[in-house]
């Protein structure tokens, strides 16, 4: 998508804002949301990336967020180098910088359930977010019960208070169609074990196999058990407190 397009569908879907993840596979990815962030303010946001590795990240992580819609950081740990770099101790001294500089970091960690475990019992002021229902996202060709089978080691996570979970994707999982009855069972199990202001719904719309619509609509009607009020928060309410989004100032 281009901005304009997200923005167009957006609209369309009735979605209000949308935080923008960047990717490997483009070495412009950084300019492009960095610019779709100034042309839609408070529509858009994005989370960062600094390699932990490279010298300068410690000094840009002192002013990350005084960059314009730029919320935390993100990484991939699923694929390397991240997962070579969080196994080797090279994120080792992110997490206190991260928790003393009230940085967000979100993550996919599908094999490391253990070492966030550690993480957030280390760094009680760190706020974790677990991204795609804490499984591979659109790096898996698994479905319904074959891609969950992480779930059980993920919900033990939901003791740390600064632990909270985005059920992003939640359709790219399913063989079904909608509204996806199997991983709406895998839902309910992080909401219940997370609560509405640790469960943060998300599209990664370009990978889904329906409408930007549907992936809201999956969540706003056909989740009986969700209250209004933990609708609110976990369509977005939870997810700016949680990041620190404060759209209506932008």
């Amino acid at each position: 998508f281009t901005a304009d397009e997200a923005i167009a569908l957006m609209d369309e879907a009735g979605i209000d804002a949308a935080v923008i993840h960047l990717v490997h596979w483009d070495p412009n990815c950084h300019q492009v949301a960095a610019a779709a962030v100034a042309k839609y303010p408070g529509r858009f946001a994005m989370l960062d990336e600094l390699a932990p590795t490279d010298p300068r990240s410690k000094d840009r992580l002192a002013t990350l967020l005084d960059q314009p819609g730029v919320l935390g950081l993100r990484y991939v740990m699923v694929s390397e180098p991240e997962r070579q770099w969080l196994h080797d101790g090279e994120f080792d001294w992110l997490w206190p910088a991260a928790e003393a500089a009230g940085v967000p970091i979100a993550m996919l960690a599908t094999d490391s359930m253990d070492m966030i475990d550690g993480i957030a019992e280390r760094h009680p002021g760190l706020r974790l977010t677990i991204d795609h229902l804490g499984g591979r996202g659109g790096l898996t060709t698994l479905k319904d019960h074959d891609a969950m089978t992480h779930i059980p080691e993920m919900l033990a996570l939901a003791k740390h208070p600064n632990v909270a979970v985005k059920v992003t994707g939640a359709p790219g999982y399913s063989a079904e169609t909608y509204p996806f009855p199997i991983m709406q069972s895998y839902v309910r199990q992080i909401f219940d074990a997370f609560g509405p202001e640790r469960t943060f719904w998300g599209t990664d719309i370009t990978k889904m196999p329906c409408s930007w619509r549907e992936c809201a609509t999956m969540f706003t009607e056909e989740l009986p058990w969700l209250s209004a009020d933990d609708q609110r928060l976990v369509m977005g309410d939870a997810v700016c407190a949680w990041w620190g989004w404060n759209r209506a100032a932008e």
